[in-house]
């Protein structure tokens, strides 16, 4: 993001597109729209704040912890239409484990921007890698995009998948294999 949100702004260029379309934007019917419409896109391009909440690892857990049909939706970058679909992230814990509704916050924490599905599958692993420091990360992504389904090749059902990995679930072979058997199970 460049900079806040200016809502009145937005609400502005809403009114301003709907002349451009053709339509009046001072009609009864459209009278409210300019500033739906702005504080939609407010609400959709600011993630919730959070505290990354992480535990010893006490216990010394060594195994894929894996958080399955993470919901997500955001923006795409190119036609501002949404994508949804689900995320599943899993973690090689090294010395801390984290508060599992945290996988569910990092994903909506950049999901809530003007996105590419590959960058936000790259984000999310790299921000987990970054901030928890475990042994490997996985992150796939499955979202069927607006673009596609309304506009242009229309094409509705479809689903596009995503992956990112790093440490040892991206350089051995077998927990590679295990993480994505455990996220198509």
């Amino acid at each position: 993001m460049t900079g806040p949100i200016d809502v009145e702004a937005a609400q502005q260029a809403v009114t301003d597109l709907l002349k451009a379309l053709g339509k009046d934007p001072y009609s009864v019917h459209l009278a409210d729209t300019p500033r739906r419409v702005a504080e939609a896109y407010a609400e959709l391009l600011t993630p919730r704040a959070f505290n990354m909440t992480t535990f010893p690892n006490d216990e010394g857990y060594d195994e894929l912890v894996l958080a399955r049909g993470i919901p997500v939706q955001s923006l795409c970058e190119h036609h501002m239409l949404p994508f949804h679909g689900v995320a599943h992230v899993g973690y090689l814990p090294g010395e801390r484990i984290l508060g599992l509704s945290k996988l569910a916050r990092v994903v909506e924490m950049f999901a809530r921007d003007l996105q590419v599905q590959e960058r936000l599958t790259k984000q999310v692993a790299d921000w987990l890698q970054e901030h928890l420091q475990p042994k490997g990360v996985g992150v796939v992504i499955e979202a069927e995009h607006m673009c596609m389904a309304l506009r242009g090749v229309r094409v509705t059902g479809s689903s596009t998948v995503t992956s990112a990995l790093q440490g040892v679930l991206r350089k051995d072979p077998a927990s590679r294999q295990e993480f994505f058997t455990l996220v198509h199970s």
